[in-house]
């Protein structure tokens, strides 16, 4: 099936299907799903990188559900990392959630304005 969007409708989401593979940036306005490969800069309101996601760059995002892996520095207000996740880099973030995850091999540092501020 197919889905096709106009340019009225601004909450369609911007899809990197599994295979597929990116260089260069991507950007969506609402929502970036990455099931694939992107080697460049992710720019979203919410980034979902899925269990076969790679990002190799740099991603910013209000949201981020992390199941799949990165490889950069990514800056978000809300970091949701979840088991399987892999990321090597910086996460600077507001609130973390972390689920039964010992993957991680990247420096954590809590933003200003954020979760750490609250202790």
């Amino acid at each position: 099936m197919f889905v096709f969007t106009n340019s009225k409708e601004k909450t369609s989401p911007t899809i990197i299907g599994a295979g597929a593979s990116i260089v260069g940036d991507v950007k969506g306005n609402n929502i970036v799903q990455i099931h694939g490969t992107v080697n460049g800069k992710v720019l979203g309101d919410t980034v979902v990188i899925g269990r076969g996601g790679r990002v190799i760059g740099k991603l910013v995002a209000k949201t981020l559900f992390l199941h799949g892996f990165i490889d950069g520095p990514a800056t978000v207000d809300v970091a949701n990392i979840f088991s399987e996740a892999e990321m090597t880099g910086v996460l600077s973030y507001k609130k973390l959630n972390i689920t039964n995850n010992n993957k991680l091999e990247c420096k954590l540092v809590c933003r200003k304005g954020g979760a750490c501020d609250e202790q």
